[in-house]
């Protein structure tokens, strides 16, 4: 089989999870400062990205950061540009720790119009695309943000995500579409009923042989995405933490079957630049440990995400 063979498989098939380490531009600081590391540490975005690929490069180097339990990572742009350990990133990714190189492709959002976030134009996709293709990047991500259970909304942003996703598959690579509902939406269930019958929709009318991947919100009603888990055009349905921490995130997703956890906050929570490698690697271990289990044991249980 080819690397691209074996990274789908892997992708649909092993158990684990994908670590988000995607984190960028407005977010960035917030990332680096809650890593330990205050903004009068860098002068200019150089130093605060060689900062941001510093903290990247020791999470992926970690001893307990391997394919073993974590099945891929979504890297930023500047981290596929960088090297580490003397390789480029997603090289080293694969190479070395057998974990598939994603892409965030995505500009960011645009501002909120009928209670969502659609993304913002992405001019340079197919640029972005074929640098990415040419550093053996697996596939992408792009995230959209839903705060109400505004229905034309909700399909405006499903439409935007499956054409871009159409101009990805087209240059060879997997998509995952990630329209994020707010977990503090009053609406939130209304909301994510809208936004599975817009999935299914758009699903149902890809063409023979393309595959996506959702990255979707923990749902309020368990196993409500059923329908997407079991799609033949889904390689994969995963789960972002969305603001909730590492043990409520990891309460949903364990009743949700079938659903793995692509968490970023939830998955570096408590890590600090001032622990020692020990400490740090151990911290580590056991976040990726927990996420892990919560992505391949579930509870038999039918409770809602509301209920104890």
């Amino acid at each position: 089989m080819d690397n691209n063979a074996l990274q789908l498989e892997q992708m649909r098939t092993k158990p684990g999870f994908i670590a988000a380490l995607d984190q960028s531009g407005g977010s960035t600081p917030k990332a680096l400062s809650s890593y330990g590391i205050k903004e009068d540490a860098w002068s200019n975005e150089t130093e605060m990205f060689a900062l941001v690929h510093q903290m990247r490069t020791r999470i992926i180097t970690s001893p307990s950061f391997t394919g073993e339990r974590i099945l891929g990572a979504i890297l930023f742009e500047n981290t596929m540009d960088s090297d580490i350990e003397g390789q480029p990133s997603a090289d080293y990714l694969w190479n070395v720790k057998r974990v598939v190189p994603f892409l965030k492709v995505d500009q960011g959002l645009a501002a909120e119009k009928g209670g969502v976030q659609l993304m913002k134009p992405i001019p340079n996709l197919a640029a972005l695309l074929s640098k990415a293709q040419a550093k053996h990047i697996f596939g992408t991500k792009m995230r959209s943000f839903i705060k109400q259970a505004n229905a034309a909304s909700i399909k405006d942003i499903v439409n935007q995500q499956f054409e871009a996703a159409q101009q990805i598959i087209a240059a060879g690579l997997v998509p995952i579409i990630e329209p994020e509902v707010d977990i503090h939406s009053p609406e939130k269930a209304k909301a994510e009923g809208l936004l599975k019958a817009a999935l299914l929709e758009e699903l149902n009318e890809l063409p023979e042989g393309q595959l996506v991947m959702l990255k979707l919100t923990l749902p309020e009603q368990n196993d409500f995405y059923a329908e997407c888990v079991a799609h033949p055009k889904v390689a994969r349905v995963v789960a972002l933490s969305g603001g909730y921490s590492r043990e409520e995130g990891n309460n949903r997703l364990r009743r949700n079957h079938g659903v793995v956890a692509s968490f970023s906050r939830a998955l570096i929570e408590g890590l600090s630049v001032q622990q020692s490698d020990a400490e740090y690697n151990a911290l580590l271990d056991e976040s990726i440990q927990s996420i892990f289990e919560a992505s391949t044991m579930k509870t038999n249980g039918h409770r809602n995400a509301g209920e104890q």
